[in-house]
């Protein structure tokens, strides 16, 4: 287990554990963060609980060519009224996204410190949102890391009614050319829409 300090420096990926835990401490600056993500490395931690960050093997990843967008879904697409937007409201579609109540999860890993930092990510051009609205109100959305390197790093996604954020999302796929979008760990939802793992030495190769 590595403990970090002010130094600006993450150990090599390889050192960390089984489940992907690399290291503990250090700060959520804008120069950690560009560093982490250029490094395959994200953080993700509880409230109550000092920074740690991590680089898991597998990684989980979607091509956008490999998207998965179902026959229902196609037809709500053609057919909702929802307007998407990309950058309007940064603070709110992260905020929403702390506030989200997900199965098996007691509280949020997007802490008060987390959203500062994104946001100072967001002001300088790294961190981007996409927000899905209805008669004005932001009813779903998503947001990540742009690398500038053709790898898109989602972070978290919400939504308020039904199928707002693979709104969002698909949408977003479709209309960008991302070489490869970052999901970091398996979830269903993004499963569905095409993710799926490989290897962390596979993913690194494309963050040269």
């Amino acid at each position: 287990m590595h403990i970090l300090n002010q130094n600006i420096e993450f150990p090599n990926v390889q050192e960390a554990d089984e489940e992907g835990l690399l290291a503990v401490g250090g700060d959520l600056s804008v120069e950690r963060l560009l560093l982490a993500y250029k490094s395959g490395i994200f953080p993700w931690f509880n409230e109550d609980e000092v920074v740690l960050w991590w680089s898991p093997d597998p990684r989980f990843v979607l091509y956008p060519e490999d998207l998965k967008v179902s026959k229902s879904m196609k037809q709500f697409l053609r057919n909702c009224d929802f307007e998407i937007t990309i950058n309007k409201d940064f603070k709110s579609v992260i905020t929403e996204c702390a506030n989200a109540k997900r199965d098996g999860q007691a509280g949020t890993w997007i802490t008060t410190n987390m959203i500062e930092a994104y946001c100072k990510l967001h002001e300088q051009g790294y961190a981007k949102s996409v927000e899905v609205w209805r008669d004005n109100k932001l009813v779903g959305g998503f947001y990540g890391v742009d690398l500038d390197n053709g790898v898109f790093c989602g972070e978290s996604m919400f939504a308020k009614e039904s199928n707002a954020s693979k709104t969002a999302f698909i949408t977003f796929i479709q209309n960008t050319d991302y070489k490869l979008i970052d999901c970091q760990v398996y979830t269903n939802h993004l499963a569905s829409l095409g993710a799926g793992d490989v290897s962390r030495d596979e993913f690194m190769a494309y963050l040269k």
